[in-house]
């Protein structure tokens, strides 16, 4: 929301209006964003839960300054789970999108 990474479960609506932008916002199919596509390359996504979750919180980091540290990566991710495992796979997808941007 106005480029920060929230929590929509526990935003209310009237907060959010006109000011959200959402995984389908982000990039297309035929031009994904360069995390979109990182995540891809790197095969992150299994069940799929919090991939949407993982990806705009990185978009939202990457847009404010791309040149990021491995601690910048996993601070920006306290807090969000992943049940099946893939934090360091989708890190590998955040430090590749990175140097796609920086």
């Amino acid at each position: 929301m106005d480029g920060v990474a929230i929590r929509s479960c526990v935003t209310p609506v009237v907060a959010a209006t006109g000011k959200i932008r959402t995984l389908e916002g982000v990039g297309t199919p035929d031009d994904p964003h360069p995390v979109q596509q990182a995540f891809v390359d790197e095969q992150v996504p299994q069940c799929g839960f919090c991939i949407s979750g993982w990806v705009m919180y990185a978009v939202a980091m990457l847009e404010r300054n791309p040149n990021v540290t491995d601690d910048d990566i996993r601070q920006n991710y306290v807090g969000i789970k992943c049940r099946c495992g893939t934090q360091v796979a989708a890190i590998r997808a955040v430090k590749r999108a990175a140097e796609a941007m920086g």
